[in-house]
């Protein structure tokens, strides 16, 4: 899904000719006027997501459930703890004022049976975060849309994101999930892929996993890690282009600096390399198929991995540019 900040009553409007442009549902984020939400709804919207923080008057919110109603369409109920006005000063714990805050607003929607509901509780402070969502977990049975907000720029956005929305799924809370870096949003679905991956929910292609280097190694595992990477991943993001869309997804590959971090400790990969001094043991599942010297080493790996796991758009392999 695709969502999209709606401001004022043209970026509403403008929901209609956006909805016919994409095949994908289309949530509209509305904060404080309740008539973009109506409007958004109006126009094709199949989310309305409402902050409870921001928008307050029970007749307004009754509107909106109304239209959610007649629409067919569910609700986000997006709390933000920068937006609660009973959070600073409070005796209570964030995550107390944030669930409790959360528990009063679903009156309204309890009042009129609607239970199209869908809930995130944010915060930037991710032990807080994960305490207000398992709390809420234990509170109801509305899917839960998890995430930590305004995490900061890409290198520390990704670790606060992949700890906080990791913690929760490896719980079992969470339907969908949104990491917000302050970096361009190629970069947030990248890094949301990799958690995903990571607690074991999806695959996109092949897993890659490679040692750190140490006295050991004796190759340049980094550039090869990296060549491997690009020549395997089905998305390059810096690049803007696939590389293999044909490859299946699900199985792991290894890249290991030396013997000691090499079939033993990486058996469990379907495919792997371990070098030693100028030579590379390509081995499966533990078992060593071939020695290659390192200088073919990607070259031999990866049609190691096209013959079994499937094929490149063109046989070549390629270089990193």
């Amino acid at each position: 899904l695709v969502r999209v900040a709606v401001k004022h009553m043209e970026a509403a409007r403008a929901i209609s000719s956006i909805r016919q442009s994409i095949n994908i549902p289309l949530v509209a984020d509305i904060h404080f006027d309740c008539g973009l939400a109506l409007e958004a709804a109006k126009r094709g919207a199949d989310k309305i997501r409402i902050n409870p923080g921001n928008m307050t008057d029970p007749a307004e919110i009754d509107r909106i459930i109304g239209s959610a109603s007649e629409k067919n369409i569910p609700i986000r109920l997006g709390v933000n703890s920068g937006s609660l006005s009973d959070l600073a000063g409070s005796a209570s714990s964030p995550e107390e004022v944030m669930v409790g805050s959360l528990l009063r607003y679903l009156e309204h929607f309890r009042r009129r049976d609607f239970k199209d509901i869908v809930i995130s509780l944010k915060s930037s402070d991710v032990p807080s975060t994960v305490k207000a969502y398992r709390r809420m977990a234990g509170e109801c049975d509305h899917p839960f849309h998890v995430g930590i907000t305004a995490a900061g720029l890409p290198a520390e956005g990704m670790v606060r994101s992949s700890v906080g929305i990791g913690a929760l799924l490896l719980d079992g809370i969470g339907d969908t999930i949104r990491v917000s870096l302050t970096g361009a949003p190629a970069a947030e679905v990248a890094a949301a892929k990799q958690i995903l991956v990571s607690v074991g929910i999806r695959h996109f292609g092949p897993e890659i996993i490679s040692c750190p280097t140490c006295g050991r190694c004796q190759v340049d595992l980094i550039s090869i890690a990296k060549e491997v990477q690009f020549q395997l991943k089905p998305l390059d993001f810096a690049r803007g282009r696939r590389a293999t869309p044909r490859l299946r997804s699900g199985f792991v590959v290894a890249i290991m600096g030396c013997e000691v971090n090499g079939p033993g400790e990486a058996k469990t990969a379907d495919i792997g390399i371990a070098f030693g001094k100028g030579k590379g043991a390509i081995f499966r599942r533990g078992e060593i198929v071939r020695t290659v010297d390192a200088r073919d080493a990607v070259r031999e790996l990866v049609e190691m991995v096209i013959t079994e796991y499937g094929g490149l758009s063109d046989a070549k392999v390629r270089s990193v540019a």
